[in-house]
């Protein structure tokens, strides 16, 4: 099988640097794949720092159409009974995750001056692991992850097109933190569905509460499972959380999305009354085999 790009799953890393960009209108497939062959040298992963790429669909058919999985298809963005999700597309992530701030600005700045021959830089975050791994709602994000021995099976697309590579979201989320923190603890926890201090799940939880929106499963009654790798960002004046994701089938996201935004039922996550997605896309991480082939 072709080897999954391993910061997917690198852990242990506490600063996060998000770069999306948009692609020169006259960039040619040569030019692209030099750019991204850059990305892979050392000037650009020194000092401990761990990379992902990830490629919008069309670019992705586009410079590798034997590699591209039916499934892969742009976020079309959601239009919920009183909530919306806007389709923020570009055409190439890179995600960098590493030690310090000092190496993450230092790899951010080698990632654009390597794709700026070829594209604009459209969006960019530096986030970082709050805490014990917690939201800034103070409560422990993640819990319902795979352990990392076992994210290759849920994240990692095993066979045919696109085998080794990944299908990513990633969504920014702007929180309303004050308004949750006048919540008492009791009604925080209804919201989440799990306890504050140690992330135990609810026997009692409410059908709109964050757990019992976003934990379902399939026909055959197994998990929907996908891998999160998500972060904090933000400032005294804005902050919430860069959600990313990596899953082999994409049709996971949409399903979870729909229960979040009340497109599968009458009922939408408790949770959306305090955050705001302002972006969402979906990108392609291909395996490293596929990457190192674009330069032939």
């Amino acid at each position: 099988m072709p080897y999954p790009q391993p910061g997917i799953f690198a852990q242990g890393t506490r600063s996060h640097y998000h770069l999306e960009f948009d692609l020169r209108a006259d960039a040619s497939s040569a030019e692209i794949a030099d750019a991204v062959g850059a990305l892979r040298e050392p000037a650009v992963t020194a000092g401990g720092l761990n990379l992902v790429i990830g490629f919008g669909p069309d670019l992705w058919r586009r410079i590798a159409p034997a590699d591209a999985p039916e499934a892969l298809a742009p976020f079309p963005g959601i239009e919920g009974p009183d909530r919306r999700v806007p389709a923020t597309p570009h055409d190439l992530w890179v995600w960098l995750h590493g030690p310090g701030p000092d190496v993450m600005l230092d790899g951010a700045r080698a990632v654009v001056a390597a794709v700026g021959r070829c594209a604009s830089l459209a969006a960019e975050a530096t986030c970082f692991v709050y805490r014990d791994s917690r939201d800034l709602t103070g409560f422990v994000d993640g819990t319902e992850n795979p352990p990392v021995e076992e994210a290759p099976e849920v994240a990692i697309v095993p066979g045919g097109p696109g085998e080794g590579g990944s299908f990513v979201i990633t969504m920014k989320w702007i929180h309303n933190v004050e308004a949750f923190h006048t919540l008492q603890i009791h009604d925080q926890e209804q919201v989440i569905g799990r306890t504050k201090p140690d992330s135990v799940e609810l026997d009692d939880k409410p059908p709109t509460a964050h757990i019992s929106r976003v934990v379902m499963e399939d026909d055959r009654g197994e998990e929907i499972e996908i891998y999160r790798r998500s972060v904090p960002y933000g400032t005294v004046t804005e902050h919430g959380l860069y959600f990313v994701a990596f899953s082999a089938d994409p049709t996971r996201y949409d399903r979870i999305l729909a229960r979040m935004f009340g497109n599968a039922d009458d009922q939408h996550d408790h949770l959306t009354d305090f955050t705001n997605p302002v972006s969402c896309a979906y990108y392609f991480a291909p395996s490293l085999d596929a990457i190192a082939a674009l330069g032939d």
